[in-house]
């Protein structure tokens, strides 16, 4: 599993993702539970949702030859 989740987009995803789980407590909703998606991508560092267009957010670094 190869990282493609950059360091701001993990930042704006546990927020959305704590944002979505707080509105289902609020609401007393199930979908509450979308919000772990995020959550989790961001703890993972991994969006699958990121592999078929071929989309990576993390800086990479050039090895020096």
């Amino acid at each position: 599993m190869k990282v493609n989740v950059g360091t701001i987009d993990r930042i704006f995803r546990v927020i959305i993702g704590v944002a979505i789980v707080g509105a289902g407590f609020y609401y007393q909703s199930y979908w509450g539970a979308i919000g772990l998606v995020p959550i989790f991508t961001a703890v993972f560092g991994f969006c699958p949702g990121y592999l078929p267009f071929g989309i990576s957010t993390c800086s990479v670094q050039k090895e020096k030859t």
